[in-house]
């Protein structure tokens, strides 16, 4: 989404259960979509005795390293989210983000600002762009293998066409919504970092 440089950008979202993975990465090539991070992502929200989450904003540090074998290098995006909304049948937020070298360091200086780690989340995630769409696969350590797509109402669309999965598996709910739909259909507690 754009936004002036340093402002918040309205983000929109569907998210989406994925029962066979390899189909849905033949649809997506098939397509033309392009394959732009495959690897580990590992997330860190940050909170100060409870306030963030109060007011329903999350502090997130977001670690990307690459797949073994890749020669790109791991980096963070810093990022702030603004409380959620539903925004014509999307989810919806505003949200800064800035990429930063040195997650470690970035971890230090919210710790000694009083910040800690209120979730952990860790996954193997495929990132691919479909003309102006971001789809990103997510398969968890226990738990359903995710699809997100964001982008601008008609990207998002385009996108989901193109995935072959129904429509109205594309909802604008959050992780732990389905967190409690993978927990309620397994009778198994979902697992989200090793």
């Amino acid at each position: 989404m754009s936004a002036a440089p340093g402002a918040p950008a309205d983000e929109l979202e569907l998210k989406a259960r994925v029962e066979h993975p390899e189909a849905l990465r033949a649809a997506l090539a098939h397509a033309g979509a392009a394959l732009e991070f495959q690897g580990d992502m590992i997330d860190r929200r940050f909170d100060r005795r409870g306030a963030l989450g109060r007011r329903d904003e999350v502090l997130r540090l977001r670690v990307f390293r690459p797949a073994e074998g890749s020669s790109a290098a791991a980096y963070g995006m810093l990022g702030w989210k603004g409380p959620h909304s539903k925004q014509d049948g999307y989810r919806h937020r505003a949200e800064a983000e800035a990429r930063v070298a040195d997650p470690e360091a970035v971890v230090t200086i919210l710790e000694r600002l009083g910040f800690t780690v209120s979730l952990r989340i860790e996954r193997r995630v495929e990132v691919w762009r479909l003309g102006d769409a971001v789809l990103r696969l997510e398969t968890y350590p226990a738990m359903d293998v995710l699809l997100e797509v964001e982008g601008e109402p008609s990207a998002i669309e385009r996108a989901i066409a193109a995935t072959g999965l129904p429509r109205e598996r594309f909802l604008p709910e959050s992780l732990p919504y389905f967190v409690a739909a993978y927990e309620a259909r397994t009778g198994r507690a979902a697992l989200l970092a090793r």
